[in-house]
């Protein structure tokens, strides 16, 4: 099998602020058109009964047009989020590399998102050193802001 990697989903509970947010501070952009749909095939294919499902897929910054993107739905039927855990297994985070991380973290706080954890700068072995923090979306979604030296 040979693969190419085309894009990660998000489920959101209002898929255009955080479409917004990923657009405002981290630089992607819209790839239309707008997504709704609805019927038979959706349900099958999520296994949602009546599932109805809107949003927009974002290329991700860096990649030019043809890049990966984040496709960001939101369902008509949306089960209860669990907390923010960066710990949790299966997909911890989104990482974006930025110029500057202090600088990026006080955009993406100013956006209304949070931290998870500390800005830290560490000496990785063989790899040089990293400067990153983990924080959230406005919807708790993790990503990783981060700067190698």
């Amino acid at each position: 099998m040979r693969a190419k990697y085309r894009h990660t989903n998000i489920v959101a509970e209002d898929w255009r602020k955080v479409a917004d947010f990923y657009q405002q501070v981290l630089g992607c952009n819209r790839v239309p058109p707008e997504r709704a749909s609805s019927g038979e095939w959706v349900e099958r294919s999520t296994g949602v009964p009546g599932a109805e499902v809107r949003g927009i897929h974002l290329r991700l910054p860096g990649f030019g047009d043809d890049g990966p993107t984040l496709e960001i739905f939101q369902y008509n039927r949306a089960e209860k989020r669990l907390q923010t855990a960066i710990n949790r297994p299966g997909f911890a985070h989104l990482a974006f590399e930025v110029d500057d991380v202090e600088s990026a973290r006080d955009e993406v706080l100013a956006a209304g998102g949070d931290c998870v954890g500390d800005l830290v700068t560490a000496e990785i072995t063989n790899a040089g050193t990293i400067t990153f923090v983990y924080m959230t979306d406005p919807e708790g979604n993790i990503i990783e802001l981060q700067k190698w030296a």
